[in-house]
């Protein structure tokens, strides 16, 4: 788990009664205060607090006056930009790697202060599962029926007596001081009640006592995930490097750049930022610390963030040995938002060939015209599966859209904001898609099927289905990586996060039949 478990008490796994009679009647005088927040909560703007949410207030200004108000209750800056972030996520469904850093420059964190506030959102949003499964047991009222703000402070709570060092006191008196500065001064006793029960119980003992039944569901909880994905990640993996996987989700991943070919070596990106050169992808540059956009390659588009496992696919849809004379035309079939149109772009110049990179959506066509500006890349905003293109391409690229699976650790929300049923809504678009590529490929070209997931359903199930069904014929695509090992038995590619240090990557190589 998250920074792993450190014990509080000394009373081992025998967990204390859950409320004493002083806290119940805390409670109980709260609970007439508390009956007003708690109407009306199942809907979606349930208990949003004067201090947040007045009406014509930008998001902006609500949080300078949160901001404000923690200060004058007692709450440190990083807690409260971390409380501030948690809540927008969970309002506005925002990604917190988007929110945060732009909170923490306002908010003028630096350094320690910048790092606890990271820890803290990062952390609560990957253990959502857990948290809530430990709130819930020690309260008396379901979670639907809290006050945002006050469920946001009591999972901001919770996270530090389970997953840090923070002393169990001052978990509790700055969570208790988190809801005061939300607007919710009246469910002080009953946030101080609830805090103080789960710091009667050790973490190891909670884990014990909430955990499901069966292997891989306690696996799943003990690690923060959903019960489906752990499942899915065990068709692939099997139970022997289940957790490992699960637990490698939970670690804040490096930032990989990317040295565009033909202005920048890696070995000279290295150099000029004083990183280290990645393993497998003879482009990437591994960033331990910093902010990239603070990086004058990146600032003069000499560089990118682009995880390493994206660069690898990107070069073997350029490298990858086909029949007959290279003609130049390659074709982007799923582009948004522009990493490896604009990796091919680039190694497309170096070869004298053109990109085609097609986007349904305008707003990430948009978004690829930038990344790729500069570059012989001719975007189309179009559907994939009918881009209206002439066929006849060399070398194909279906990035297909899927549920993101191989890329958690990136966004700490995501593994609770997706539900298996979306898997199966992808399946015949990512076949569709495919099958596409397949039509517009010449004979004796080459076609890269590729998703940011590892589940079968979306990776092996596509393959195999174009392989029955269309007649394609599939390569071995791990001679398109001869550096990198361990990616599998199938003739396809599947990185992993705990093997490679990359996003769970998949990618298969095909060709047309005869």
């Amino acid at each position: 788990m998250t920074g792993g478990f450190r014990s509080r008490s000394k009373s081992g796994d025998k967990p204390k009664p859950e409320r004493d009679n002083r806290e119940r009647r805390e409670e109980r005088r709260d609970r007439g205060q508390r009956r007003d927040d708690h109407r009306g909560s199942r809907n979606r703007d349930r208990g949003k607090g004067q201090g947040q949410q007045r009406r014509g207030t930008s998001r902006e200004q609500a949080a300078k006056d949160f901001l404000r108000s923690a200060r004058q209750v007692g709450v440190d800056a990083p807690r409260a930009v971390a409380f501030d972030t948690l809540l927008r996520v969970e309002t506005d469904d925002a990604f917190a790697n988007l929110v945060l850093p732009k909170a923490l420059r306002k908010a003028k964190l630096e350094g320690r202060d910048a790092a606890f506030a990271t820890e803290l959102t990062y952390g609560t949003l990957r253990a959502l599962g857990v948290l809530d499964a430990v709130i819930a047991r020690c309260a008396t009222r379901g979670l639907e029926a809290m006050a945002r703000e006050v469920h946001t402070a009591l999972r901001l709570g919770t996270y530090q007596v389970l997953y840090t060092r923070v002393e169990p006191h001052a978990a509790v008196d700055t969570t208790v001081r988190l809801v005061e500065a939300a607007g919710h001064e009246q469910a002080k006793g009953f946030a101080n009640g609830i805090m103080r029960t789960i710091t009667r119980t050790t973490p190891e003992a909670w884990l014990n006592r909430l955990a499901p039944a069966g292997e891989i569901p306690a696996l799943a909880f003990k690690h923060a995930h959903p019960a489906w994905i752990a499942e899915s990640f065990s068709r692939v993996l099997g139970l022997g490097e289940l957790e490992e996987a699960l637990d490698a989700d939970s670690q804040r991943p490096l930032v990989h750049l990317v040295a565009r070919p033909g202005e920048i070596s890696a070995e000279e990106l290295a150099l000029m930022t004083g990183f280290e050169e990645g393993k497998y992808s003879p482009y990437a540059v591994y960033m331990e610390h910093g902010d990239p956009g603070d990086l004058e390659p990146v600032k003069q588009g000499l560089a990118a963030v682009q995880d390493e496992g994206s660069q690898l696919i990107a070069r073997a849809v350029a490298e990858a040995p086909i029949e007959g004379t290279d003609g130049g035309r390659w074709l982007d079939l799923c582009a948004g938002p522009g990493g490896k149109a604009a990796l091919m772009g680039a190694l497309a110049r170096i070869e004298g060939a053109r990109v085609d990179a097609v986007e349904v959506s305008p707003h990430r066509a948009e978004l690829v015209r930038k990344t790729t500006d500069g570059l012989p890349v001719d975007v189309h905003v179009a559907d994939g599966r009918t881009p209206d293109l002439e066929p006849g391409f060399d070398r194909v690229l279906v990035d297909a859209p899927c549920s993101g699976l191989g890329a958690l650790r990136r966004r700490p929300e995501a593994r609770w904001r997706k539900e298996e049923e979306d898997i199966g809504k992808l399946a015949p678009l990512q076949f569709e898609l495919l099958s596409s590529a397949l039509n517009l490929v010449r004979p004796g070209g080459i076609v890269v099927y590729s998703t940011c997931s590892p589940d079968l359903r979306e990776t092996r199930a596509i393959v195999d289905r174009a392989k029955q069904e269309l007649g394609a014929v599939e390569l071995d695509a791990h001679e398109l990586i001869p550096d990198m090992g361990d990616t599998g038995r199938e003739l396809s590619v599947q990185m992993w996060p705990h093997r490679h240090g990359t996003d769970a990557m998949f990618f298969a190589a095909l060709c047309r039949g005869a």
